[in-house]
């Protein structure tokens, strides 16, 4: 009976005594590079995700009887125009990707700072025992990321941007490790609030030229009557959609019936001569050959449409019929 008085006269000294001297340190260890890849400005959204790794160590003269809980707020900051919907990386042209960043996988929770009641930090608690003098807690937060549809004006080149992050974290010492956390990261505990600091978070993008053909419309000429004795013109009209300030060029064979570089509508054996215009003067002949009778243009982003010019000449008088030719269209960017 007397060794159990002096236990609980020694358990009721400590309950008694003050608070031990002790130390909780956090921080954010280390962030992985948002690398959000190839985006089609024309497709649909890109997710990307990276990882926020943290630590925490209790240290002090009492360690082995107390605890620590943590209450810990990880703040990702705005963009460089200050913006946190949307965040944006910027290329070479300065043109803007729009992007997001979450704290959930499920990307509708904005990841903000603390204190910014529309995107708040992300918060979380962590504990270490005791027993543990001197010892350390890690862990990781995953930080998801997403680059919405609908920028069809991006341009091609790398997108690149860094976002700061910061961590602020309360706690309470707990003697025999009966406690709780705080309950905000900036205050209600026995320690802190402290702010640490954390690193630079890189973003980056990147988008390709492209083009895509849409489609053309048939060249008619239409019902010639009688001699091929004057010219006949007529246009058709080709579709494409290019990423916004790619170069792009268009070229036209000579077709399925051509005798040399001579385009000829077919019909049982017999043919017309016509021939195909980049400029409605119909001077500048369409031909196949890059940087040279090409048609040459910039993409927008959005549909553009290029007028073909077509001429029948006039010619030795050919048989009545229907006469036609196929011509391939090349898109080179």
């Amino acid at each position: 009976m007397k060794w159990l008085a002096l236990i609980v006269l020694l358990l009721g000294a400590l309950a008694c005594a003050p608070r031990a001297q002790a130390t909780t340190t956090c921080s954010i260890t280390s962030v992985t590079a948002l690398a959000l890849g190839p985006v089609d400005p024309t497709g649909s959204f890109v997710d990307a995700s990276a990882t926020l790794n943290y630590q925490c160590t209790y240290s002090g003269l009492l360690g082995s009887l107390y605890g620590t809980f943590v209450t810990a707020c990880a703040s990702v900051s705005a963009d460089d125009q200050g913006s946190f919907a949307p965040r944006t990386v910027v290329n070479a042209s300065n043109d803007r990707m729009a992007y997001q960043v979450y704290q959930d996988a499920g990307r509708t929770t904005i990841w903000g700072t603390l204190g910014n009641a529309s995107y708040p930090p992300r918060v979380w608690n962590t504990s270490i025992g005791i027993l543990s003098n001197g010892a350390q807690v890690t862990g990781s937060l995953n930080v998801y990321g997403r680059v919405p549809a609908g920028q069809s004006t991006l341009s091609p080149g790398s997108y690149a941007g860094s976002l700061s992050t910061s961590l602020t974290y309360s706690y309470n010492e707990a003697l025999l490790s009966i406690g709780t956390p705080p309950a905000a990261c900036n205050g209600g505990g026995t320690g802190g609030p402290l702010t640490a600091a954390g690193p630079t978070m890189n973003v980056t993008a990147s988008v390709a030229a492209r083009c895509t053909f849409g489609t053309a419309t048939d060249l008619l000429f239409g019902n010639v009557p009688g001699l091929l004795t004057v010219a006949t013109d007529q246009t058709s009209l080709l579709r494409v959609t290019c990423t916004n300030r790619a170069p792009f060029q268009l070229g036209l064979d000579n077709g399925a019936n051509a005798s040399g570089a001579q385009r000829r509508m077919g019909s049982a054996g017999q043919y017309v001569n016509y021939e195909l215009y980049r400029d409605s003067a119909r001077t500048q002949r369409w031909g196949n050959t890059l940087n040279s009778d090409t048609y040459a243009g910039t993409g927008s982003g959005s549909e553009q449409t290029v007028t073909v010019y077509g001429r029948v000449p006039p010619q030795a008088a050919a048989m009545a019929g229907t006469y036609s030719d196929l011509i391939t269209v090349t898109v080179t960017y």
